[in-house]
């Protein structure tokens, strides 16, 4: 990894503090790439996180203390996690260590939050990049694709300070050469006057399905369509041959087949390697997995729309394709 052109000071939102997810350690890798490396979190991350984080080169954790009696919350300290909660700890995070950048996971609160904060504090923001580094002169730049991936753009933060979400995937996770000892900093929060209106009644945890990765942070994704008839068994098979997260069209979600759903308005993708089977690939839908590096396809209509982007494709019934598939994949792990 090539070293930064100047001294920053790089912070990594880390929400939860519990357990260090893949899409945080590349967060972090790329973070070292840009300058020193420190982390925010909202609670206290546990002795297992900051070993890691130590092996990530994270000199300090910044543990958010957070007014006690202005927040109420029915369920539990869920409301630590409220999207201006999480802005304010960010805003007070930048101000305290003079921070340059600040990087978050793209997931839907934290870009919620990455907004407020880059307000709060007139810093430049980008949302959902796919690739993160900087140019000649300095300047932290951003790769993203627009357009339900129509374009590639880049994106120069000309602010003093740089707030970037981060899709999954952008890079692959690198420990740093030499391990760190992770030090964890109390961080007091100002939150704004609103945030005391906001009372958490309830909430609920989605747990992951069948022990699969989440959606949104997967290297791998197998997507049903229409084309499954409503029986997702042979994607859900193929699926957990390759250690994938599953996924479906709007129309199978909208028909009660599946539960979530890839697209423009649903959950935007970029794994590494994306097979769809059944999906015809309405725009719509592309504009929600188009950025995944490596699109595979499987529909029994040779004319299929997602044919036109796919790098491999494959005309024939998915009920054939999939199981026969899984098995080669199995023989091929267990010889």
């Amino acid at each position: 990894m090539s070293e930064p052109t100047r001294n920053r000071t790089v912070l990594v939102l880390l929400d939860p503090a519990t357990e260090v997810r893949s899409s945080a350690l590349e967060l972090l890798t790329i973070a070292r790439g840009l300058g020193r490396v420190e982390a925010v979190t909202l609670e206290a991350p546990t002795v297992e996180v900051l070993a890691q984080l130590g092996a990530y080169g994270v000199e300090t954790v910044h543990q958010a203390e957070v007014p006690t009696g202005v927040l109420r919350d029915a369920g539990g300290d869920g409301a630590l996690h409220l999207p201006s909660v999480v802005a304010a700890t960010l805003a007070s995070a930048v101000r305290r260590t003079d921070a340059d950048v600040v990087l978050a996971p793209a997931t839907f609160g934290a870009k919620e939050a990455a907004a407020l904060a880059a307000h709060a504090l007139g810093a430049g923001l980008v949302i959902d990049a796919a690739a993160v580094g900087e140019d000649a002169d300095g300047r932290v730049v951003a790769g993203k694709r627009v357009f339900a991936g129509a374009w590639d753009t880049r994106c120069a933060v000309t602010a003093d300070v740089a707030i970037l979400t981060v899709r999954a995937n952008a890079v692959v996770p690198e420990p740093a050469e030499a391990p760190v000892a992770t030090e964890v900093d109390a961080l007091p929060v100002e939150l704004p006057a609103g945030t005391a209106g906001v009372v958490v009644t309830s909430r609920e945890v989605k747990e992951r399905t069948s022990g699969r990765p989440s959606l949104e942070e997967a290297a791998v994704v197998v997507a049903g369509g229409r084309g499954t008839g409503g029986d997702f068994g042979a994607v859900e098979e193929f699926a957990d041959a390759v250690g994938a997260a599953v996924g479906a069209s709007r129309d199978a979600v909208f028909e009660g087949w599946f539960d979530r759903y890839i697209g423009q308005t649903g959950v935007t993708i970029a794994p590494r390697l994306y097979v769809g089977a059944g999906i015809s690939g309405a725009p719509h839908h592309r504009g929600g997995m188009q950025a995944s590096q490596v699109i595979v396809a499987v529909n029994s209509d040779p004319e299929a729309p997602i044919f036109e982007i796919c790098d491999f494709a494959v005309v024939g019934d998915l009920t054939d394709v999939l199981p026969q598939a899984a098995a080669a994949i199995r023989a091929h792990r267990e010889g």
